[in-house]
């Protein structure tokens, strides 16, 4: 694949859910775009529909919840083109997802290697049980796990370890693309740290792409090589991961992310949370989403609702970057 054709391929994607008071957009109007072997970074407070937008891409919604409009191309087809049987061999064979809780995603009563057995040969059923096997060790030795927990049960191992099966499992077939929602939460620094670290030598190994979702700036600009910040189901902002520091020029919403994490090398920054809360998506305000808890909101931004601003790379939606009111 050239390092030119996308791997995946959101364009004006909106998601809803469908309550007794009426339709709910949790995604209004997404365009992304992930080209081979990169990374990218998701951010966002909860609810501002990261992992509705994941859920999304592998055709996952349940319930309520639906695609309103938009499309998704993953490797340049449609995803909600595929019939059924097609989904399910596209589906750990070409993209993969790691999910936030891995005692919820692996099987209680399944041994480790039953589990990466059952994911291979649903999808590769003329390998051998030997060439699986094989295949099951290498996975165990990528994520760093001794051999010998093939035969453990999911609640016999530590958060960690599970978390590393998960990942084991995810990019067992060697898929184009793996979404991780949040791979390290609940889990301590160390050992967060421990799975970032393989998380990014397996990628250079395996060559597949990543969207990388999180909440934890920090963990994400080290991770990505660019940056999607989202705020009430819209992507606010795409930046270069080296751009996010403060005295760069941001959306108000990304600085105020900023300015919430403790600075370790400066006693002189003070620590400042976000004013007010997010946003009720039943009801949004007018004019920008972010109006109400911005510091420098124009009148215009009650009233209008800002576009796409092209910055060096990426772009900015706020009206403080466009021509009338720029501070560029």
């Amino acid at each position: 694949m050239s390092e030119n054709t996308p791997v995946l391929e959101i364009k004006d994607l909106s998601v809803a859910y469908q309550t007794p008071t009426g339709s709910v957009e949790a995604v209004r109007g997404v365009n992304l775009t992930l080209y081979p072997e990169e990374i990218i970074g998701l951010v966002g407070e909860s609810g501002s529909g990261k992992s509705t937008m994941a859920f999304a891409v592998m055709r996952l919604l349940k319930g309520e919840a639906m695609v309103t409009g938009g499309s998704i191309k993953v490797l340049g087809k449609d995803v909600y083109s595929l019939n059924k049987k097609e989904l399910r061999q596209f589906r750990w064979d070409q993209m993969a997802m790691v999910f936030q809780s891995a005692m919820s995603a692996l099987n209680p009563v399944m041994t480790v290697e039953k589990q990466i057995f059952d994911t291979i040969l649903s999808h590769r059923p003329q390998m051998s049980r030997q060439e699986v096997r094989t295949r099951a060790e290498e996975l165990m030795d990528m994520v760093r796990i001794d051999r010998k927990h093939l035969k453990s049960y999911p609640h016999e191992l530590s958060g960690g370890m599970r978390q590393r099966i998960v990942i084991a499992i995810a990019i067992a077939l060697h898929p184009k693309m793996v979404i991780m929602d949040e791979p390290t939460t609940a889990l301590d620094v160390v050992v967060q740290r421990s799975i970032l670290d393989q998380i990014k030598d397996i990628q250079k190994t395996e060559k597949f792409s990543i969207l990388f979702i999180s909440h934890d700036f920090s963990l994400v600009a080290e991770m990505a090589s660019r940056v999607a910040i989202m705020y009430a189901g819209r992507i606010v902002e795409m930046t270069d991961s080296h751009t996010l520091k403060l005295g760069e020029k941001h959306h108000p919403y990304t600085d105020g992310l900023l300015r919430a994490i403790p600075q370790l090398t400066s006693e002189d920054v003070v620590i400042e949370g976000i004013a007010g809360n997010p946003p009720d998506l039943r009801s949004l305000p007018s004019g920008c989403a972010f109006h109400p808890r911005c510091a420098v909101a124009m009148d215009r931004c009650k009233s209008e609702v800002p576009i796409p601003h092209p910055q060096s790379i990426g772009y900015i939606e706020c009206h403080l970057y466009s021509e009338e009111g720029s501070h560029v």
